[in-house]
């Protein structure tokens, strides 16, 4: 069976799959990043997670992996192949398409940006399906962004396309480590919210989660941290769909698992706040946390399209999750 290695590599663990020419998900690992050990040694876990399952698709599917797509945070070449920067990782300058293509055995491999790449998995398979326009937003430990353009996502000319978390809303406000104060992301990310109601609270271990489930008992210091947090967001998101004319406007990561907790409020700010702009349709993400692997399998049969024969007549962005 025709199929591909999908890869999606985070600050604390990695995503894995093996997926066929339809979208299916065939075989889904995961394990951790590693990154206590070292930049090298975190490429080497890569390589060989990958090489594990290019093992389990010969075993499994009778024969190896047609092309692999993997994901990774951070600055990305996408054009060249190469992982630049990742604070959280601690690597620089990573030649990560070479290495993966050698240790596969020479296969096409696809390298995207994290969020770009769950963009890609949300706009073709999940919540902006049908949009010819999106943007993809998850509320993260800080935020991002997903322009999505007739199926495909924009990296932009130097790969910093979507960085929605560093528009400042917030002039003089808190410093950003991007060195700017006042930026989106200081404000309305998951972790930013933790920090509030953790002093709002006083208790130090409370977290963005905690402050949901306050402001649907009716805290009132839970309601106006949660609100400043809506506003900077709806700022934030006002400003991106000025420049971009989204149709379709998704919310994910951990901030939108309040639901309507976050939706409802949110949706009133932003409808506030448009004048001349025609306001799209705001919902959550629905892929969760696989949107990241199919998202990386999209860029692999993506670029076997590109790069070689015909591997089938499924379309993966045709089908129904």
């Amino acid at each position: 069976m025709k199929h591909v290695i999908a890869l999606d590599v985070g600050g604390t663990g990695m995503k894995a799959a093996l997926v066929g020419a339809d979208g299916e998900l065939l075989h889904q690992a995961r394990r951790p990043t590693g990154r206590e050990r070292g930049p090298d040694a975190v490429v080497e876990g890569i390589l060989d997670f990958a090489a594990e399952l290019r093992a389990h698709g010969i075993r499994a599917h009778g024969e190896p992996a047609s092309a692999a797509g993997v994901a990774v945070p951070g600055i990305v070449d996408e054009a060249e192949g190469v992982a630049a920067y990742a604070a959280n990782l601690g690597w620089r300058d990573v030649p990560l398409r070479a290495l993966l293509a050698e240790r596969l055995g020479g296969v096409p491999v696809a390298l995207g940006h994290d969020v770009r790449t769950g963009g890609l998995a949300e706009g073709r398979l999940g919540a902006g399906r049908g949009a010819d326009r999106f943007l993809f937003v998850p509320l993260g430990t800080g935020i991002a962004g997903a322009i999505g353009i007739d199926g495909k996502v924009e990296a932009g000319a130097h790969g910093f396309a979507g960085e929605i978390g560093h528009i400042v809303v917030r002039p003089g406000g808190a410093e950003c480590p991007c060195g700017q104060r006042g930026c989106l992301e200081r404000f309305a990310s998951a972790s930013a919210v933790s920090r509030a109601w953790a002093e709002a609270s006083g208790d130090q271990d409370a977290d963005a989660a905690d402050c949901a489930k306050a402001v649907a008992s009716g805290d009132e210091r839970a309601v106006r941290v949660w609100q400043e947090a809506v506003d900077a967001l709806a700022d934030g998101l006002v400003t991106a769909l000025t420049l971009l004319d989204p149709r379709t406007l998704i919310i994910g990561g951990g901030l939108a698992e309040a639901g309507e907790t976050l939706f409802t409020p949110l949706r009133e700010a932003v409808r506030r706040r448009v004048t001349f702009q025609k306001l799209p349709s705001l919902v959550p993400a629905t892929l969760g946390d696989t949107a990241g692997c199919l998202g990386a399998g999209l860029l692999a049969w993506d670029l076997l399209k590109t790069t070689g024969p015909s591997v089938g007549t499924t379309d993966p962005s045709e089908v129904t999750t």
